[in-house]
């Protein structure tokens, strides 16, 4: 007879299957299918057609340059940050851990529409104001365009490669480096052919994943691409199943099989190189302290970058959304521009019935979407880290696999799925699609809650006549407080700003405010797309503080 912990294994194993795995299955077979409406009817010629379309290879260059190019950008500049922040004395170093931080409060949607709003060939603010500063007669930037993606993309994803690189940049014997200085050679030299090599596995997985992340993407590619017809595969797939008379899922299904098959792939090839970048991580047992570089002149210039960098990243894009919602118009900031000042987009926002009915949605999805999946990561992550059998171990890798899925790819594999069932174009369509997809933000925070509970605790508590429900009830969840905090702020964020699965799933009566913010921009309703942002962002910072000062007060009765 099973045991109580081997039962709750394999009914979680069932349902995260089922969140997890399903829709991929439903994809395949999708992807095989006539279509919705005959599914089951098998056939290749959605493949046939899919791979064949004269436009797929265009759209292949361009997501191929896409990606490297912000991966490679992002990268860069971490290593830049990390290198400053580890190894120099640059000033104010507080700055890295709000670089690293803080911009991942801001949805990528609002960040990309900041940079349309100040880098849009036709009335952007950066661009207006210099065509009136030197008499331009054409905008000198157009963000619409593949450089104005890579660009954005690598800024969004900075602060993700910085914390990869910055710890595996301070974890090396500074010995290395000191023998090469002795045997004569300089700082840079020692960089290049020290440095870097040693730091090369956490490198190539901050730059694996900033692919990964940027073949997902849809924020960038919809909002800046889009307009310029720059076509990526995110929104080649967006396009398949939103235009048109009659949507082509099983092709949207076919092309979402690469793009799955890629990503797994690479997400396989990332914790490959993770685990290898702890081999080389050689702080002994000795003390250690990092060897500082004195950056002497350069070390104000230096900080001046870090500075405009801290500036692009957190305070811009806010500071352009407060000033659009305010105005009547897109334009350069000046006297005239603040006394034309009003709540005009406000008032018609709060007016509009579909952005209050988004607003609503949103809020019901991420109060009760992320308590439904911290309390399913609850169960996830204790048999995870306390039930050490193989079937845990499946638990595990099932939980963990939504990681490797972008989410307008398992959005169409959802369709599928949902369309079969009464679930199909109600908001539980979205919780479920939410919790799946978002389930490992919950499991992180409470595995390592549950590694720094001791076993003792609960083996006491059973010999003492207790059942593992009140065990679990009554010793473990009061211990895992600042872990239940940290995995419901981090499910319900995502859920406020989530958008790639949502433009898939969502349809009319279930509006979450990503998809309307997304139909304000492509109608070019800036005022009330940036009202409705900076609600979105104080949504989001309202949670991140609440949760930040219950967390505080748990550890002081603690």
């Amino acid at each position: 007879m099973a045991s109580p912990r081997g039962k709750l294994t394999w009914l979680l194993i069932a349902i995260v299957g089922a969140l997890t795995v399903c829709p991929v299955l439903m994809l395949l077979l999708g992807s095989f299918s006539e279509g919705l409406t005959a599914f089951g009817q098998f056939t290749t010629d959605k493949y046939v057609e899919a791979y064949t379309d004269p436009a797929f290879f265009e759209v292949m260059l361009n997501t191929t340059v896409f990606v490297l190019g912000s991966s490679t950008l992002s990268t860069v500049l971490a290593m830049f940050l990390a290198y400053l922040n580890t190894r120099t004395d640059i000033p104010f170093k507080f700055l890295f851990k709000i670089i690293s931080i803080i911009p991942m409060m801001i949805p990528h949607l609002l960040f990309s529409v900041s940079w349309a709003l100040l880098l849009n060939p036709s009335n952007g603010l950066i661009n207006t104001a210099l065509m009136q500063a030197f008499s331009l007669d054409n905008a000198p930037f157009d963000v619409y365009s593949l450089w104005g993606m890579i660009l954005v993309e690598g800024l969004l994803d900075l602060p993700i490669a910085y914390l990869i690189i910055a710890p595996a940049m301070a974890s090396f014997d500074v010995a290395l480096e000191e023998s090469s200085r002795v045997f004569g050679a300089g700082s840079w030299r020692t960089l290049v052919r020290i440095t870097l090599p040693v730091l090369r596995p956490a490198i190539l997985a901050a730059f694996i994943l900033g692919v990964v992340r940027s073949l997902a993407s849809f924020a960038v590619p919809s909002v800046l691409g889009m307009p310029g017809r720059v076509q990526v595969l995110a929104t080649h797939l967006y396009e398949m199943i939103s235009t048109g008379f009659a949507t082509d899922y099983g092709k949207a299904a076919a092309v979402g099989m690469s793009v799955l098959v890629a990503s797994v792939t690479l997400i396989v090839i990332y914790r490959a190189l993770t685990a290898e970048s702890e081999r080389f991580v050689t702080i002994a047992g000795r003390g250690f302290r990092p060897t500082v570089i004195e950056l002497r002149k350069a070390r104000m210039p230096l900080f001046a970058v870090v500075g405009v960098l801290s500036f692009v990243l957190i305070v811009l894009p806010v500071a352009v959304l407060a000033y659009t919602s305010l105005v009547p118009y897109s334009m350069v900031p000046s006297a005239r521009a603040f006394s034309m000042m009003s709540l005009k987009h406000w008032r018609d926002v709060l007016g509009d019935p579909i952005s209050l009915l988004a607003l609503k949605n949103s809020l019901f999805l991420a109060l009760v979407g992320a308590t439904l999946g911290v309390l399913l990561s609850i169960f996830v992550a204790y048999v995870i880290v306390k039930v050490k059998t193989r079937a845990a171990g499946v638990l595990e890798s099932l939980s963990y696999l939504s990681f490797s899925f972008p989410g307008i790819v398992i959005g169409v594999g959802f369709m599928w799925f949902f369309v079969q069932t009464p679930l199909y174009a109600t908001i539980w369509a979205l919780l479920l699609g939410y919790i799946a997809t978002y389930l490992p933000y919950g499991i992180r925070p409470m595995s390592s809650a549950f590694i720094q509970i001791h076993s003792h605790l609960e083996e006491s508590s059973l010999v003492c006549g207790a059942s593992p429900m009140t065990t679990m009830r009554r010793i473990i969840v009061p211990l895992l407080i600042p872990g239940i905090v940290s995995g419901w702020i981090l499910m319900a964020s995502m859920f406020v700003r989530e958008l790639t699965l949502s433009v898939v799933l969502s349809r009319p009566g279930t509006e979450v405010l990503a998809v309307q913010i997304l139909r304000f921009s492509e109608d070019g309703l800036w005022g009330r797309l940036s009202a409705l942002g900076i609600v979105m962002i104080a949504i989001s910072t309202t949670l991140v503080i609440a949760a930040t000062l219950i967390g505080n007060r748990f550890k002081t009765v603690g």
